[in-house]
């Protein structure tokens, strides 16, 4: 039987539902308020029925459960339903959102998270020092712990838990995560702040804002599916308007200037850069290219999986962003011999190498032939912009360029969108 207490103008209900493990006994709590205008009478009885509803509810383990907290459901939602749902970086980017919000609202009932709540949290976004992403650039100490060590870069990587490709970036000077560079600092045991120099805490942009929204709607939504709370809050809750900036590329001749300055520089990097200009394909589609995807003959490329870096993992392979298993473009004949050409310089290397040339079958790889990080390759654009004096793009930009010079030449928006990849021509 359920016990019914009034409390002020409201009533808590609570249901046993057997006992746990322990032997304690397990309890579903529920509360009512009768509408305005009824008499005491008249809400007592309308509490029993209510109750007798949720006491069903309860034994037949359909009611919701409503102490349950938003830091033990986001785990519940992580490894239940993300884990097997999501893509491996796409997961990694949920927890990473999740774990800023549940310093929010970890300890608050999932049926307490109001609309209002929301709204004050995004805007606290909004403000500086919120970032769990925050950046630090290593400095010459950082280096110098390195080379003195007398270690190899894969021992290091091994001994600090970090991946070989941060390794390789603290030695480049490129920026690596907080959790990178504490890890890194710990093995050699120095101060965060001796090997690293924090970058300028920025806020959080409108567009990562809104993905904080997105991702709580997702887990709120589950949390309705699972019967836990009886609607979802993100509903009724907007997060600040984005301000969309436009995406930046290059014209003709601006291309023309990228291709020119690439003579200049070591060929593994530039044979990536021509054929992100050539096809638009996507960094990760680029360096998780095959000689096997390439048909000299039928002049055609097949695209059929990414190449992916998060520091958790490391370099990793993953299927195609959209849901197509690959999809096919044709060549141009300045890209084919291109390719020619470097497939023959490639072969040299592995030749000139011998048994230190691993190979891997990617076109763009490391020094030995093995896959290459993705980060790698935008740390490599960043300095070669800037040393050639170029326009202020990023590499992702060079697939914006050949949308746009297609376009130019009045090739059909549903072919530039098929080309790409796009789930759809929108």
């Amino acid at each position: 039987m359920a016990n019914i207490t009034k409390r002020g103008d409201t009533y808590r209900i609570t249901v046993f539902v057997g006992e746990d493990m322990q032997g304690k006994q397990r309890r579903k709590y529920a509360t009512y308020k009768p509408p305005a205008g009824m008499t005491e009478r008249q809400a007592a009885k309308e509490a029993e029925k209510f109750a007798l509803a949720f006491e069903e509810k309860a034994k037949n383990g359909n009611a919701p459960d409503q102490t349950t907290r938003f830091h033990d459901f986001k785990e519940k939602y992580l490894t239940e339903y993300a884990e097997k749902q999501l893509k491996v970086r796409t997961y990694t980017r949920y927890r990473e959102i999740l774990s800023r919000c549940d310093d929010a609202f970890g300890t608050m009932r999932m049926k307490d998270i109001k609309p209002f709540h929301l709204t004050e949290f995004y805007n606290n976004l909004g403000e500086r020092g919120v970032r769990k992403d925050r950046k630090y650039t290593p400095n010459e100490y950082a280096a110098e712990l390195i080379h003195k060590s007398g270690l190899t870069q894969k021992d290091i990587a091994g001994g600090a838990d970090i991946s070989l490709c941060a390794i390789q970036s603290i030695l480049r000077g490129n920026n690596v995560s907080y959790t990178t560079a504490q890890k890194f600092s710990d093995y050699f045991k120095a101060e965060i702040d001796e090997a690293f120099d924090p970058c300028e805490d920025k806020p959080l942009s409108g567009r990562t804002i809104a993905d904080h929204h997105t991702i709580l709607s997702s887990l709120f939504s589950v949390a309705v599916q699972w019967q836990v709370i009886p609607e979802n809050p993100c509903e009724h809750a907007k997060p600040p308007r984005i301000i969309y900036k436009e995406s930046r590329y290059l014209d003709e001749d601006g291309a023309a200037a990228v291709m020119d300055a690439l003579g200049q520089e070591p060929y593994r990097y530039a044979i990536a850069i021509y054929i992100m200009l050539y096809t638009g394909l996507r960094r990760g589609e680029v360096c998780g290219l095959e000689w096997s995807d390439i048909d000299f003959d039928k002049r055609i490329m097949s695209i059929n999986r990414n190449s992916l870096y998060i520091p958790e993992k490391g370099t990793f392979t993953d299927s195609l962003k959209t849901y197509s298993s690959s999809r096919v473009i044709n060549l141009s004949d300045d890209l084919i011999d291109i390719l020619h050409d470097y497939r023959t310089w490639q072969e040299e290397q592995a030749e000139t190498l011998g048994d230190k040339w691993i190979g891997s079958e990617r076109i763009v790889t490391r020094l030995d032939g093995s896959p290459i990080c993705p980060d790698t390759l935008s740390g490599w654009f960043y300095k070669f912009i800037r040393k050639n004096h170029l326009p202020q793009i990023s590499l992702h930009s060079l697939r914006h360029t050949h949308a746009t010079l297609l376009i130019a030449c009045g090739i059909s928006l549903k072919t530039v969108s098929a080309r790409l990849g796009h789930a759809s021509v929108s």
